[in-house]
């Protein structure tokens, strides 16, 4: 606990209802994304809840989809737009990237548009050796 923030592993204590709203609503990757979209990613995704204990709910999230030994993939970062300007994005990937079960892995990775600085301040970098990644987009 942090102050008045929680941030929880525990799948059971995700605010779906938040979740879903926010990723199928607000944010500019997921536009539309269904609520079965949404919790069939939560079961197969460690994930990260942000909690403002003081007020008694959820006000952030994120994933990680890894193997817990090569690579790590952060995704679905977000703050509620009301608790945003506190250093909570910055408090949870800092919680993400020392969390004990992810200590192993060789290597974070992640795609954003608008939030290159937070991610600097995280030790983010752009991918060296781009040529050498490949990408398959399947048809939705």
């Amino acid at each position: 606990m942090i102050g008045t923030i929680e941030i929880s592993t525990d799948k059971t204590r995700v605010d779906l209802e938040f979740v879903h709203r926010f990723l199928s609503e607000e944010a500019y990757w997921s536009k539309g994304r269904s609520m079965e979209e949404v919790k069939q990613s939560i079961a197969h995704s460690l994930c990260f809840s942000m909690f403002d204990t003081a007020q008694g709910n959820q006000i952030g999230f994120a994933r990680v989809a890894t193997d817990y030994v090569v690579f790590a993939w952060v995704m679905d970062v977000f703050i509620d737009q009301k608790s945003r300007g506190k250093g909570y994005a910055k408090k949870l990937m800092d919680y993400i990237l020392n969390y004990p079960s992810l200590s192993q892995v060789n290597g974070f990775g992640l795609r954003t548009n608008d939030a290159h600085g937070l991610y600097k301040q995280a030790g983010f970098t752009h991918i060296p050796n781009p040529e050498t990644w490949m990408f398959k987009k399947n048809k939705k």
